[in-house]
């Protein structure tokens, strides 16, 4: 059979060596290329999928989740309980009830105890990690949100946002340590060797608080980040990942706060994650649907690997250091309620039945 060339006429030897070599590069190398019938190219090895999708249903909304990777539970705030999974099953195993308003939990297993952060209670509920009872509510600031454990400390933090400061928590009796007045709306925290660093959501900063003295030590501007909410920790090099709603993730010197520099990532983040084993960095984006995926190149330089496509309304997650795999939380959406007074800008409403469980990993 003759080649034919696209004029008509009859393809020359050394032209069709030439095309038969572009055709093999290009599908070696799994480029795409648009146009009827062509298919998209499958994920390159290594790069992170969604694993799992659970439907777990259940009743109320969400915020914060938290895994125990020890006793291999996920604990996820439903708005008035809290919601336990096994997390290599993701089978529902438990409920803790009583909590109204939570928002964040954070485990002790050295003690056998959890805590959650009740907004609208304004309490912390202390409860046992094997039967799930609570045995006591503490009082703490106004609007209590992220909740987390200091080890160097050994301390619980609650971070109040409508009060403006952190309540310290002695974890063995149960009892305020001390309340730290912050100047700023608490979003999301992280503790390392002595320090809790704290997103100040209305002021666009972060702060550093000694967990021994229980004060704030310095105060560091975001800029050009806006709104930040999800914050993770880079231990070893001490960096700092904080989500922006300006669609991108700042990265901050832990030892004098100095800006390295920002990545671009998507809409509605919530939620921020770090995985030592692999230098990787998440920015979950509830408003566009999509994970953000950035690489530590080397301490001051960062790249997004990969732009995962979930599910719209994942923007809070927490991370299994033992599997790496991560959680993403959402539902399906409905039309929004009616404005009222209160809520002249209400959320869409949730379809009953859909709230879902998102595993990430490779």
């Amino acid at each position: 059979m003759k080649a034919f060339s696209k004029s008509g006429g009859i393809a020359r030897p050394e032209n069709m060596r030439r095309e038969l070599f572009v055709l093999l590069l290009v599908l070696l190398l799994g480029l795409s290329v648009a146009g009827p019938g062509l298919v998209q190219s499958a994920p390159a090895p290594g790069e992170y999928k969604v694993l799992k999708t659970i439907k777990l249903g259940g009743d109320g909304g969400w915020d914060c989740l938290a895994v125990d990777s020890q006793a291999r539970r996920l604990y996820i705030s439903r708005g008035t309980h809290v919601m336990v999974v096994n997390a290599d099953t993701g089978e529902v195993v438990g409920d803790i009830p009583g909590t109204n308003g939570v928002h964040g939990i954070a485990v002790v297993p050295a003690l056998g105890k959890g805590f959650t952060s009740n907004g609208r209670d304004n309490t912390v509920s202390v409860f046992d990690l094997k039967t799930l009872h609570v045995s006591k509510q503490i009082p703490v600031g106004k609007n209590p949100d992220i909740i987390i454990y200091d080890p160097e400390s050994q301390l619980v933090f609650s971070g109040n946002g409508r009060s403006q400061d952190i309540t310290a928590i002695d974890p063995k009796s149960e009892t305020v340590k001390g309340t730290i007045p912050l100047d700023g709306k608490p979003e999301f925290a992280v503790a390392d060797k002595g320090h809790v660093y704290v997103n100040l959501e209305d002021k666009s900063t972060i702060v550093r608080i000694d967990s021994r003295k229980l004060a704030v030590d310095a105060r560091w501007p975001l800029a050009p980040g806006e709104e930040p909410t999800g914050l993770a920790i880079d231990e070893k090099h001490h960096r700092l990942f904080a989500a922006c709603a300006n669609k991108m993730m700042v990265v901050v010197n832990t030892a004098d706060g100095h800006v390295i520099g920002n990545v671009p990532t998507g809409d509605g983040a919530d939620g921020a994650e770090f995985d030592s084993s692999s230098q990787i960095a998440f920015s979950p984006n509830g408003g566009d649907g999509t994970l953000t995926v950035i690489h530590e190149d080397a301490p001051d330089k960062f790249s997004v690997v990969q732009t995962l496509t979930t599910r719209r309304g994942a923007r809070t997650m927490t991370l299994d250091p033992k599997t790496h795999n991560v959680f993403l939380i959402t539902a399906e959406f409905g039309p929004p309620p009616a404005p009222t007074a209160e809520r002249p800008h209400p959320r869409p409403s949730i379809v009953p039945g859909s709230f879902t469980l998102l595993i990430v990993g490779k």
